[in-house]
């Protein structure tokens, strides 16, 4: 597998149509992605003092998470709108490789901060909602 640039990893937001346009949320310098999941033990006598985990069961889930220098996009926009109503939304992730990772996300945080002669910058994380589907 190559290397990939880190200014690759980009996150983007759907429009909300049918079919979804998708805008990137501009200005993020960082974006960090969790693949999360919950084992089922399954252990019993018979496991011969092993810990045994059922496959496929647990609860998965994804976070991203992401830093950037705000802009005033119209993706910003929707996203901000997002986390002030709490409704989720669709959102995908986009490698260089040309992999995608897609499904429905709610914005769990976002923070804005700002320096007397600097940039306004902003944290945000999400986290999915059902399925995330890689492409």
């Amino acid at each position: 597998m190559a290397a990939e640039k880190g200014s690759a990893f980009l996150l983007k937001i759907g429009n909300g149509a049918v079919p979804v346009a998708w805008a990137t949320v501009a200005g993020l310098r960082t974006t960090q992605l969790s693949v999360n999941g919950e084992a089922v033990v399954v252990t019993s006598k018979d496991s011969g003092g092993w810990r045994e985990l059922l496959s496929g069961a647990g609860v998965r889930s994804v976070s991203v998470s992401g830093a950037g220098v705000f802009t005033g996009s119209a993706a910003e926009a929707r996203l901000k709108a997002n986390a002030l109503s709490g409704v989720l939304d669709e959102y995908r992730l986009s490698f260089e490789s040309g992999e995608t990772m897609t499904g429905r996300f709610l914005v769990t945080r976002l923070d804005y901060a700002g320096d007397f002669n600097g940039e306004r910058s902003y944290t945000l994380s999400l986290e999915s909602s059902g399925a995330v589907v890689a492409a």
